[in-house]
């Protein structure tokens, strides 16, 4: 009895330590800029909560009402999903990408997690419709990885966000907690320990959080995709996913031959994205008529 009390005292006060160095989230800045693709942008500073600001380029669209805001995944920034940016700056959508915080050239600050990625996006928004109301007649917000999760959980409670696409959203944090601790081989009660220990640090339960709970409360369109050699996150948390949208006309594009980072397969399926946004490239919510 006292062996195992004093290996479950070891057991918590390593978990502390484990889980702020093994969950932080690498810091990769900006190597480039819209510049590199031809397209004219503005560099831009928008505050966040806990006096923090975001750094982001706003890619003007002449004309245009609506506007597509982009965030990120762990450890990434804004330059990885320029790519997708670009083609659909020049579909007609006006262009927000912002790093969330201890992320590109964003403000640091104490730790990362969905909620806070998710927080950072809607002072985008937020940030948009105050000093840009002439872009913001119709807003929809992409997100990958973890941005999608963030993006998700946001539309449930944002009624600017008139459209989402989630591109590598995974099902529920726990599961991916999970299968980041399966190679170390922890018994299942570490596992739970972890798990609750990361709740408690960012405040919230992993359920209410979820991808596969916050569709739930979605009511603007949302457009799932995934790849399908997605080896991180596999394709079949998309499918549940969408099996629990209850937003009309919710759908999932599987891109073939896509990992979890294949940005390059996705541009492939540009009319696809840009066909769903229709309405916000209008400055109109989708399927309203024209």
């Amino acid at each position: 009895m006292l062996t195992f009390s004093l290996i479950l005292l070891a057991v918590l006060a390593v978990i502390p330590l484990g889980v702020h160095l093994g969950f932080r989230a690498p810091r990769v800045r900006e190597q480039g800029s819209p510049a590199d693709y031809g397209l004219a942008f503005e560099e831009v500073r928008i505050p966040t909560a806990r006096g923090r600001s975001l750094f982001g380029w706003l890619l003007p669209a002449p004309g245009a009402q609506g506007t597509l805001v982009i965030l990120h995944g762990w450890g990434s920034n804004a330059e990885h999903l320029l790519p997708l940016a670009a083609p659909l700056r020049r579909g007609g959508l006006n262009v927000l990408l912002c790093d969330a915080r201890n992320h590109g050239n964003s403000d640091a600050d104490t730790f990362s997690s969905l909620p806070r990625f998710a927080e950072d996006l809607g002072m985008a928004v937020a940030w948009l419709r105050r000093h840009h109301p002439s872009r913001a007649g119709r807003i929809a917000v992409l997100g990958h990885s973890v941005g999608a999760g963030a993006a998700l959980l946001e539309a449930s409670r944002n009624p600017a966000i008139a459209a989402v696409i989630s591109i590598a959203a995974f099902a529920h944090p726990a599961e991916v907690t999970e299968r980041y601790l399966r190679p170390l081989r922890s018994p299942a009660f570490v596992t739970r320990l972890v798990i609750r220990y990361v709740e408690w640090v960012i405040g919230h339960r992993f359920d209410a959080i979820a991808p596969l709970n916050t569709v739930r409360h979605i009511d603007c369109p949302i457009l799932l995709v995934h790849g399908q050699d997605d080896r991180l996150v596999p394709v079949a948390d998309a499918r549940r996913i969408l099996a629990n949208c209850r937003a009309p006309g919710a759908r999932l594009l599987e891109v073939a031959g896509a990992g979890h980072d294949s940005v390059d397969r996705i541009e492939g399926h540009i009319p696809e994205l840009l066909d769903f946004l229709d309405g916000v490239r209008r400055g109109q919510a989708p399927g309203a008529p024209g």
